[in-house]
């Protein structure tokens, strides 16, 4: 259930009819107070407040039917304009960033903004009454102060419209779109590492796949695998969302140990084995239809828990920004550039064990691996062998790998930097010649040079050109 409500909070934030659905009702109850308000207040006041003069019953609805058909017509125009603009960035940058841009709260609200002025309008413009018009000697009726509340909101209206107008180009461009793209991935590695489900198992000196129970290791047997029960997928799409909290409380709550078979962004279909349980003779029933409703399938990915999907965005754009029909090495600097600053900001830590546990210290989930090498893989990996056809980009990739390198505080997370400066080199040899691919295998020598020293940070801020601007 917390799945499912995690989830569709996720779509209500990417949906374009929920912020002005909720507007729009907030209109409606703002008419009818300040409609209420007029009756028991009245508005002879305003008689005496030369520049508040109160409208009469003609003008009132002329005024409000101006401002209604303004205000329709305005949201159908901005409506246009930001599909147009969707569109348009969806199919330069990729169709997997539409969700950004649908997300985006400035162009939720323009709309709402639009529609809410519109429907106060309608409701307060059908309380007018002319002299007679309810009824033989009913008098007329304006509720002046809801009259006045309409002409705050076209004020309103105005100064959005003209945030509108500005928010639209800044938001589709290149840089605002990796910059935010980049702040998700920042902000999302911050927020997960150290976050697990559940407390690591305590450091030992075993390794893991000693710790795990002999079902689930790789050298049992066939009668040892068979204890295993195997909780099948339902759904077909891919993994969005993996509610942790009630599927470490299932398992403590039966005496389970869970292993996981897949992990948020993998693609899962119906009859696929989505978790194995041991011992199979507590997993009743209940347990199993409540593991179940702690994933969450849809028909995309998501980067709800899926940092890799954030670093894919990213690769998309790098990749169809250095494709021939594109060729802007610029564009892929930048998002290099970001890309170099999350594995930095990755190499810092201390990436999870695999291996959760409850409070009581006991394995309750096996999880997949979380390691350095696959994100350097995911990131850098995808993108060398666009990069290495590009001089600009060769250099940018190298000089982000020693970002990375200076955050690195183990020898294995250097050699994984040194992996990635080789099959850069490898690459380029064979598609750069002369001058460019001397000064690229000049500079990923340097790399190499300075990671061989024992002191290699010192030796990395001292390169020129190499961290810190062109010092």
């Amino acid at each position: 259930m917390r799945a499912w409500l995690l989830t569709l909070t996720d779509r209500l934030r990417e949906s374009y009819w929920f912020i002005p659905t909720i507007m729009a009702v907030a209109a409606i109850l703002l008419a009818g107070g300040m409609i209420a308000l007029d009756s028991y207040q009245g508005s002879n006041w305003m008689d005496d407040v030369p520049w508040l003069y109160a409208a009469r019953p003609d003008g009132a609805r002329s005024l409000l039917s101006s401002i209604g058909g303004s205000m329709i017509g305005v949201a159908g125009t901005t409506f246009s304009v930001t599909i147009a603009a969707v569109v348009y960035a969806s199919g330069q940058y990729g169709p997997r960033l539409l969700s950004n841009f649908m997300s985006d709260r400035g162009n939720q609200v323009t709309l709402g903004t639009f529609i809410a002025t519109f429907v106060y309008s309608m409701v307060v413009l059908r309380t007018i009454r002319s002299p007679g018009e309810s009824g033989a000697g009913a008098e007329a009726f304006v509720p002046q102060l809801a009259l006045l509340v309409a002409v705050l909101l076209v004020l309103c209206s105005i100064g959005v419209l003209i945030f509108f107008i500005h928010h639209v180009p800044t938001r589709i461009h290149i840089n605002s779109v990796i910059e935010e793209i980049g702040d998700r991935l920042l902000t999302e590695i911050g927020a997960r590492f150290p976050v697990y489900i559940g407390a690591p198992l305590p450091a030992e000196a075993r390794p893991d796949e000693e710790r795990i129970p002999i079902p689930f290791r790789r050298d049992a047997s066939e009668a040892q695998a068979a204890q295993r029960k195997t909780i099948e997928a339902r759904s077909t799409g891919y993994l969005q969302l993996i509610d942790d909290e009630t599927l470490l409380s299932v398992a403590r709550g039966q005496g389970l140990v869970l292993r996981l078979q897949y992990q948020p962004g993998d693609f899962v279909h119906v009859g696929r084995a989505l978790v194995e349980a041991w011992p199979p003779e507590t997993c009743n029933d209940e347990a199993v239809a409540t593991i179940r409703g702690c994933f969450a399938v849809g028909s995309r990915r998501t980067p709800l828990q899926d940092l890799r999907f954030l670093i894919d965005e990213l690769v998309e754009i790098a990749a169809r920004a250095l494709s021939p029909g594109v060729n802007d090495p610029f564009t892929a600097s930048t998002c290099l550039d970001w890309l170099g600053a999350a594995l930095s900001d990755i190499a810092r830590r201390s990436l999870p064990s695999r291996l959760r546990a409850d409070e009581e210290g006991a394995l309750r989930v096996i999880a997949h691996p979380v390691d350095f090498a696959r994100f350097m893989d995911r990131a850098f990996g995808a993108l060398a062998q666009y990069a290495s056809a590009d001089r600009i980009a060769a250099l940018r990739f190298l000089g982000a790998l020693g970002e990375v390198a200076m955050s690195c505080d183990s020898v294995e997370r250097l050699a994984v930097v040194r992996a990635q400066a080789e099959q850069l080199e490898e690459l380029a040899t064979g598609s750069l010649d002369g001058e460019p691919l001397r000064l690229v295998m000049r500079r990923a020598a340097e790399l190499r040079r300075a990671l061989d020293e024992p002191d290699y940070q010192r030796h990395l801020r001292d390169s020129v050109a190499w961290l810190g601007g062109t010092a």
